[in-house]
């Protein structure tokens, strides 16, 4: 079968033939009619089938009629990472030269204000995170109540990476009668949820069984003695010696350890790049396209590159880790072996890895063959995390034991220097600095006590506590009494005339409250005014009223 049978109008064959291409892949055969019918699709296949183009090709066709709107997207296609959806837009570009569709790209590391510009003048294919175009969308700078056909690309992967929940909003405020396109290598019952519940009547398309490795990929398992880091560093380099690398991708389960690989290698001398999920997004690009170009031998990467990346001639996968889930083990050798061409994978193991190892085989249905490398040994790695471990808690006994010497008194002087060593050869008198006496001037004579010091401490307790200014026994200093006096003295004189009665009931021993005041004196000052005149005018008129 060709393209020509497929449905395909004449512009969409001639940007084909110009790509290379000349016969479909069997998703490709099966998907294209049943997309340009307008149906739903559930398309299973293993990574490097040709699922890319088996729904570009149909929406290019379908989107060549009509015109977009204003911030309002004709169709949406959701990728899980930046990579891939960079690598579907390429895929556009190039089966859609012949086509005036417009396209947009939005995902991170790129500004707002160009991604936004793009949309207000209306795109036709918009390729997208899910992130990013929640993003647009609240900000009020997306419509998607526009969306004709929406993809759903990698949808085991949106899994992993938690984007269902985002899946599912995004469903939501799509139109009810759009087409929808599910596409995935593995089926867990939560893809399958998914699909049941924004999907209608859709056909499945199953071109292989799920979670299988080509056959074109010739797999191995380097066993080793152990899992330390330097060991197995020293294993990878020597199967890559051993191989015939064209172009090979490295696979580690962490960042930390794609750097750390791949400074080992460049130490060693390799043509080699690393690319992982914290790099920012300019340079992932550019390590790509050197990776593409063929500037670059190796790629060590995370898993951000195991999904749907399509780099041409990768003849060699190396898993420097064996992948914790089963259908990540999968997606890595599927970089390699692509489109008939013949791939090697190679994974370092260790007797840890034995049941990761074992599900990998359970779920590929596929004894994978051995090659021993146990007899490989090398001294231990310190610098990992536990010689750090055991040199900090060296260092806090070591504190620990400093603080007990200060607690005991033993100062820095106090402690013996380890720096000064007592010399072993004999002493030479002639070699000894004689200073002359009269060169050496007096010491000064111990500073005598003060004469009032013996004087003072014979004095009575009270008097040096007063001369003091503190509060002798049985009364106040005589400094705070003067000072009570200057106060009073001081003091303006209504104020005096104010306190007067209180102070003379006070010396009459009457106390504060003492008859010998009369209630004038202690009258308040308001009950003391004049009552104003209108207010007696107002209460005799009361009264004869």
């Amino acid at each position: 079968m060709s393209f020509e049978t497929l449905g395909l109008n004449a512009e969409l064959l001639r940007a084909i033939t110009e790509s290379g291409y000349t016969t479909p892949t069997p998703i490709q055969e099966q998907a294209i009619p049943v997309v340009l019918g307008g149906k739903d699709v559930m398309g299973i296949a293993q990574t490097g089938t040709g699922k890319t183009a088996g729904f570009t090709l149909p929406m290019i066709q379908r989107l060549s009629t009509g015109r977009a709107k204003a911030r309002m997207p004709r169709s949406l296609i959701l990728e899980p990472t930046r990579e891939l959806a960079a690598q579907v837009a390429e895929s556009f570009e190039k089966y859609g030269k012949y086509h005036k569709l417009n396209m947009a790209l939005l995902i991170g590391g790129v500004s707002y204000e160009d991604q936004d510009a793009k949309i207000t003048r209306g795109v036709d294919v918009l390729i997208a995170t899910p992130g990013r175009l929640l993003d647009h969308f609240e900000r009020g700078k997306l419509l998607l109540n526009g969306v004709q056909i929406l993809v759903v690309d990698e949808a085991d992967r949106m899994l992993d990476m938690g984007f269902i929940p985002d899946i599912e909003k995004i469903c939501k405020l799509l139109p009810f009668t759009r087409q929808t396109l599910f596409f995935s290598a593995t089926m867990p019952p939560e893809i399958t949820r998914l699909a049941d519940q924004f999907l209608s009547a859709p056909v499945r398309i199953e071109v292989a069984r799920p979670a299988s490795t080509a056959s074109t990929i010739e797999q191995k398992i380097v066993t080793l003695s152990s899992t330390d880091p330097k060991l197995k560093r020293e294993a990878l380099r020597r199967v890559i010696r051993s191989q015939t690398v064209s172009n090979g991708i490295i696979f580690c389960n962490r960042k930390v350890d794609v750097d750390i690989v791949w400074k080992s290698l460049s130490k060693h001398g390799f043509s080699v790049a690393a690319l992982h999920g914290d790099l920012p997004q300019s340079v992932r690009t550019a390590t790509l396209d050197k990776f593409r170009a063929g500037e670059v031998q190796l790629l060590v990467a995370s898993d951000v590159a195991a999904r749907g990346l399509d780099i041409p001639a990768v003849s060699h996968v190396f898993n420097f880790d064996v992948p914790i889930h089963p259908d990540d083990y999968v997606h890595r050798i599927g970089r390699t072996g692509r489109a008939g061409r013949q791939g090697h994978a190679f994974m370092l193991a260790g007797p840890r890895d034995a049941k990761f190892v074992d599900a990998i085989e359970s779920l590929t249905k596929k004894t994978i063959d051995r090659d021993d490398m146990t007899d490989l040994h090398v001294e231990p790695d310190t610098r990992q995390r536990g010689g750090r471990d055991r040199d900090q808690g060296r260092g806090d006994r070591q504190r620990g034991g400093r603080e007990r010497d200060r607690g005991r008194g033993r100062h820095r002087e106090d402690r013996p220097r380890h720096d000064r060593v007592a010399s072993t050869e004999p002493f030479d008198a002639s070699l000894a600095v004689v200073t002359p006496v009269e060169d050496v001037a007096p010491a000064a004579p111990e500073a005598a006590p003060r004469p009032q010091r013996a004087e003072r401490q014979a004095r009575p307790r009270n008097e040096r506590r007063r001369d003091r200014g503190e509060r002798p026994e049985g009364g106040k200093p005589p400094r705070e009494r003067e000072g009570h006096e200057r106060k009073e003295r001081d003091r303006p004189a209504p104020q005096r005339e104010k306190q007067a009665p209180r102070e003379r009931n006070r010396r009459e021993g009457g106390g504060d409250e003492g008859p010998a005041a009369s209630f004038s004196e202690n009258l308040p000052a308001f009950l003391a005014r004049p009552v104003p005149q209108h207010l007696l005018r107002r209460k005799k008129e009361s009264e004869v009223a």
